[in-house]
């Protein structure tokens, strides 16, 4: 069974589109650093850096590819790899995230979402048929049922001077 983990960060290189016999996939390396308030000194201190390697496949790359650059601070949510590694200037270890979603952290700025018909069609036919009577109206491409209620309840969350977020042509704004 694989770890799970999300991770809040910075890119730290350009992501480069790849393919990994014959699979898109997207590779990139994400810095998170710990900062803390000293309250004593009125100084924010820095305690290292983390640097994760991402792995970004098929469609999710493909649209990391097109829609994150160098700088951007993001989620990334995926399976957890740690690897040891060893050469002739020593040992080390990295830590790989197998990346199964990603996004801008909206916390630092404001995004918008345009959906690939490709991307859908193609998740829509893998799809299991049985998993739609299980959840129903938990498509994320609806804008029916869970998915709207979601929106509301975003579009609630969003007052005293946060930003706006452009979900397709649905707008939530600031109130």
């Amino acid at each position: 069974m694989a770890d799970t983990i999300t991770v809040t960060g910075i890119v730290g290189t350009t992501p480069q589109l790849g393919d990994a016999a014959g699979t898109p996939v997207c590779n990139f390396r994400l810095a998170t650093s710990l900062r803390r308030y000293d309250k004593q000194t009125g100084v924010w201190t820095e305690y290292g850096t983390n640097w994760y390697s991402v792995g970004a496949y098929r469609y999710l790359g493909k649209n990391v590819a097109a829609s994150v650059n160098k700088g951007d601070r993001v989620v990334v949510t995926g399976r957890v790899r740690l690897r040891e590694w060893s050469n002739q200037a020593g040992k080390g270890m990295t830590v790989d995230i197998d990346a199964t979603s990603v996004g801008h952290d909206l916390t630092w700025g404001t995004t918008t979402f345009h959906k690939h018909n490709e991307a859908v069609e193609k998740s829509e036919s893998d799809a299991d048929p049985s998993d739609d009577a299980e959840l129903p109206g938990s498509d994320p491409h609806s804008s029916s049922g869970q998915s709207s209620e979601l929106v509301e309840r975003a579009a609630e969350g969003f007052h005293n001077g946060w930003p706006s977020v452009s979900v397709g042509t649905e707008n939530v704004e600031a109130a």
